[in-house]
């Protein structure tokens, strides 16, 4: 699932190709993606595309006239800039932003599931469209502290995913997150420590701006279908831990993993298949 820093950079590739590009034609192939009717699609004919940013794991694609495009990849979609143009027989298109210069942008997905979803909204619409108005604040680069944030009697791993505590977040990095702070995936968030609770929030902002860093480094246009994800702990099970060296282990949920070095998060414990029975404390 695409989160914070694999949007980010895809936003920012994006915004330097697409800043002043003109719409040509819009179409929509994937009809359920389509989650707004008015205005229509067909009202971004002709328009400028002024920028392309993210608000947590979503895309705002702004476009002169006050029109905005929220886009939410889901699980399996990608926003992609092709110098060709796609055929409509393309059963990975969902929605499709033909440029005067030839160019397309192009809302694709993977899988069977057709999640992806896009809102064409006014620009004043944008602020309290529901899933923007649910979120929390954002993880990068300037979070508040999370000991207030997240103190609820519910695990680390599930309440930093959860997009209306915190926004951008999702399975891959909290992995990376929870690991490089040293603590439990099952840890209460009511039960931080200070010194925890800081420790948490230098490792949300470190590995995801390193993360960041990496894709300046590595991503170029066009933007690939699987981003070189630089993860050192998740869906690492049974691998040495980079830190200590001992094995990474795994709690399988029925449709993720969750991944974590038993030295460094859980002192030695082994946490058990969630499906089968309660986690140690």
């Amino acid at each position: 699932m695409p989160e914070l820093p694999e949007v980010e950079i895809s936003a920012r590739l994006l915004d330097r190709a697409l800043a002043g590009a003109r719409v040509q034609s819009a179409l929509a192939p994937g009809v359920n993606a389509m989650r707004s009717y008015d205005p229509p699609l067909s009202a971004l004919e002709g328009r400028r595309i002024e920028g392309v940013s993210r608000r947590g794991k979503l895309f705002v694609v702004a476009l002169e006239g006050q029109l905005a495009l929220l886009i939410h990849l889901m699980s399996a979609g990608r926003l992609q800039l092709f110098d060709a143009r796609a055929s409509l027989r393309d059963r990975t298109s969902r929605l499709l932003l033909r440029l005067d210069d030839g160019r397309e942008l192009r809302l694709r997905e993977f899988g069977t599931r057709q999640a992806a979803w896009v809102k064409l909204l006014r620009s004043p619409e944008l602020e309290g469209e529901e899933t923007l108005a649910a979120q929390g604040p954002e993880a990068w680069p300037d979070p508040p502290p999370l000991a207030e944030l997240l103190d609820a009697p519910r695990p680390l791993h599930g309440l930093l995913r959860d997009q209306h505590v915190i926004a951008g977040i999702g399975r891959s990095w909290v992995d990376e997150i929870l690991h490089a702070a040293k603590l439990s995936p099952f840890k209460r968030g009511a039960e931080l420590e200070p010194d925890e609770a800081d420790r948490l929030r230098e490792a949300v902002v470190g590995r995801l701006g390193d993360a960041l860093a990496h894709y300046e480094e590595q991503i170029t246009l066009p933007i690939p279908d699987k981003l070189p994800m630089p993860l050192k702990v998740h869906r690492r099970n049974g691998q040495p831990c980079p830190r200590c060296g001992d094995r990474i282990e795994a709690v399988f949920y029925e449709d993720y993993v969750m991944c974590y070095c038993p030295t460094c998060q859980t002192e030695g414990k082994l946490l058990k298949d969630r499906r089968l029975s309660r986690l140690l404390k």
